[in-house]
């Protein structure tokens, strides 16, 4: 199965989606759009942003915004606070620990657990 044809399955916004496994670490796919994550880290887990189709906007703490687009890849270290959004539709993969709360200690309507990105 390609890719991009695992998006037919997200419809929601800031919903991860786990599309596969490997030893520790989850493989996630997200449609991002708007500005609804909040600022939060992981304090004991890494997190890989790969950018598979459009632009999206990265705030870390300390430093300036930067923009992400198609082929970037950008890995957020433990600790660190950070925040994403998007003005159009953006797909990303995220290649998270299977411990990585999605926004780790801060609750938001867009929180989702691990079940409800397992559906």
């Amino acid at each position: 199965m390609k890719l991009l044809s695992h998006f037919d399955t997200v419809k929601e916004y800031f919903s991860p989606k786990i599309i596969g496994e490997v030893n520790d670490v989850y493989v996630k796919i997200a449609k991002i759009k708007g500005d609804d994550i909040p600022l939060h880290n992981h304090q004991n887990e890494d997190e890989m942003f790969y950018i598979l189709d459009g632009s999206l906007l990265f705030e870390i703490e300390g430093k300036d915004p930067f923009i992400m687009k198609q082929g970037d890849l950008f890995i957020v270290k433990k600790g660190i606070y950070h925040r994403i959004s998007s003005k159009e539709e953006c797909k990303i993969m995220l290649i998270e620990n299977k411990t990585t709360a999605h926004t780790g200690d801060i609750q938001a309507p867009i929180t989702k657990s691990i079940e409800q990105q397992k559906q």
